[in-house]
């Protein structure tokens, strides 16, 4: 049996397809079979992974809206067990296209169940919103990773996507659990960075994961290379928290 995370905020540049790239990377490395779906429209997880959306004869868009069998849209990504069914931006039509379908919150959930790979670690990386999209990755999903940015509006919004999170679980997956809320963008040099961090322990207690990710330019630097960090710069600062934040995910010292 897989387990399947779902990487959901939804404010913009939290930092969620970086964690969604780069722990789907380190999984793989440390000999997991990962695959990483990306239901973003943007298409930025795919992208960082150096998928050619242009050269794409499918992606997830036609598994949800054309019922395309789901292994027929995975790729093979240059690194060792890890493989992704791509979005594309045609992906945007799907969440008008889904809107008069029945089931549409479960069609991602069904296209997994059909799956031939046995894939021990599933890692959606959601859009910057509470969309249909979304919901279809957290019916599908068996727990969520929450980046959460550490500045000023960072807490602005959380309990907006708890409240979904509960109406999910009441009405579509009742065994949906938060695995664990991960601090990024976070700079020690500032107190707003440290109070940001106390207020979130505060509020969510052990659900917060231990390693922070820190500000990095070598993050930044990699999507532009088509490479998670591990092969971009795997000495940075960056990559040592990725690396620690993965662990916590498997279950060395992670958040309960």
């Amino acid at each position: 049996m897989s387990v399947a995370y779902a990487v959901v905020n939804q404010k913009g540049g939290v930092g969620k397809t970086t964690t969604t790239v780069n722990l789907a990377a380190y999984l793989a490395t440390f000999g997991k079979k990962i695959l990483l779906i990306d239901i973003d429209p943007q298409s930025n997880a795919s992208v960082g992974f150096g998928v050619d959306r242009k050269a794409l004869k499918h992606c997830l868009y036609d598994v949800l809206i054309e019922g395309l069998p789901i292994n027929e849209a995975i790729v093979k990504s240059s690194i060792s067990n890890l493989d992704i069914l791509p979005s594309t931006p045609r992906l945007a039509g799907a969440e008008v296209e889904l809107v008069s379908v029945e089931g549409r919150e479960y069609k991602l959930k069904q296209a997994l169940a059909n799956l031939n790979s046995s894939y021990e670690i599933i890692i959606i990386d959601c859009p910057p919103s509470l969309s249909l999209l979304t919901v279809n990755a957290l019916t599908a999903a068996n727990e969520v990773i929450i980046p959460i940015q550490s500045e000023y509006y960072a807490l602005e919004g959380i309990s907006q996507l708890t409240h979904t999170l509960e109406l999910v679980r009441e009405s579509l997956n009742p065994e949906l659990k938060i695995r664990g809320i991960v601090l990024t963008m976070y700079d020690p040099r500032t107190l707003l960075s440290s109070q940001v961090a106390e207020e979130t322990r505060k509020y969510f207690g052990k659900k917060v994961f231990q390693t922070v990710i820190p500000r990095n330019i070598r993050l930044a630097e990699a999507p532009s290379f088509g490479q998670p960090i591990i092969f971009y710069d795997p000495g940075s600062k960056g990559a040592q928290a990725y690396e620690n934040l993965c662990r916590e995910v498997l279950g060395d010292g992670y958040a309960e």
